[in-house]
């Protein structure tokens, strides 16, 4: 068991107050995993070991960053809401991921076929996506890339958090981080927004032409070197510091897309994009159609706002208790 693990599973513990049995419980499980970990270290694993059936998917190409990070993270987090990582090595050309299947695919297809979901599923899936996160963050981690292509499903239809390639570990609860030379975000397009003031000449719905473009380029433009903006949050924009707080607005565009047919803020222009984002209380607005319920709308409304007021700031029983105990 290493050191990173022992000290994340004692700082939860005292956090938690767990009952000494839990605790006992939660060390025999993690010393099972770290068993395991070093039986397969000793066996060597490689590329010959594995045949390649078909290519399921393509993203972007880019630097490999965040590994230690992220294989913490893996490592660290045992959780039925997150893609379990079976395997890791690498050879003088690639570093290998080899990741349990999923094959329902991922909400952002699920969108692209559906358009929109009904309340009750996008219920459903909003849930399990708060469990997720919640995992991750118990443990001090920030995913920081919150979005439709990383909420995948398995064969069940459950969901699973993939993708932390960009996860963050804060010191404690409390912290933040402040985006100095940060990869998330370029500076030369944030300056470029905040230096227009002209937000209102900018229609707050685009014609149902562009829409329909915006739609028939949704996953190219998902998997763009560039990323899409659309599920960030306006602290994180701003280059200010941030916490765990800035996930809850991502689940927040996604349940908006989920329920309306197009994020909250979208464009075509990665600029409008940004100044939607950090204008918000303009462009947060709810079309006619389709219908969304007034509990819908109050619950994107309490994770697309100011941190002071995001639920989920302070944890995510603050949603839990809002929004499932409410209703029982």
């Amino acid at each position: 068991m290493d050191r990173y693990e022992r000290r994340a599973l004692q700082r939860k513990v005292q956090e938690d107050q767990i009952p000494s049995e839990e605790q006992e419980e939660m060390m025999r499980n993690l010393e099972r995993r770290e068993t395991e970990y070093m039986r397969m270290q000793r066996r060597k694993i490689g590329i010959d070991d594995f045949e390649q059936l078909t290519v399921i998917g393509k993203g972007a190409f880019g630097e490999v960053e965040h590994v230690r990070s992220e294989r913490n993270l893996l490592a660290e987090v045992d959780s039925r809401c997150i893609v379990k990582l079976h395997y890791s090595f690498q050879d003088s050309d690639f570093l290998y991921l080899i990741m349990e299947y999923l094959p329902g695919g991922d909400i952002m297809t699920l969108l692209m076929r559906e358009d929109t979901l009904s309340e009750d599923v996008a219920r459903f899936y909003m849930a399990e996506s708060i469990l997720a996160i919640h995992s991750i963050h118990q443990h001090n981690y920030i995913h920081r890339d919150i979005k439709p292509d990383n909420l995948i499903l398995d064969k069940n239809g459950h969901l699973k958090l993939s993708d932390f390639g960009l996860c963050k570990p804060l010191d404690d609860k409390h912290s933040t981080l402040l985006l100095e030379n940060d990869d998330l975000t370029s500076q030369e397009s944030i300056s470029e927004t905040e230096g227009q003031s002209g937000c209102d000449k900018v229609p707050w719905l685009m014609p149902k032409e562009q829409l329909q473009q915006w739609k028939r380029n949704r996953r190219a433009l998902a998997y763009s070197t560039v990323g899409t903006l659309d599920y960030m949050a306006p602290e994180v924009l701003l280059k200010k510091g941030y916490g765990i707080e800035c996930d809850w607005w991502s689940l927040g565009a996604i349940m908006y897309e989920m329920l309306v047919g197009y994020p909250p803020f979208y464009s075509d222009d990665p600029r409008i994009t940004c100044r939607k984002i950090i204008n918000w209380r303009t462009y947060l607005k709810f079309p006619d159609e389709p219908k969304i319920s007034e509990e819908a709308k109050d619950l994107i409304c309490h994770l697309l706002c100011d941190v002071e007021s995001r639920l989920g700031t302070h944890g995510a029983e603050e949603i839990k208790v809002s929004y499932q105990v409410s209703k029982n």
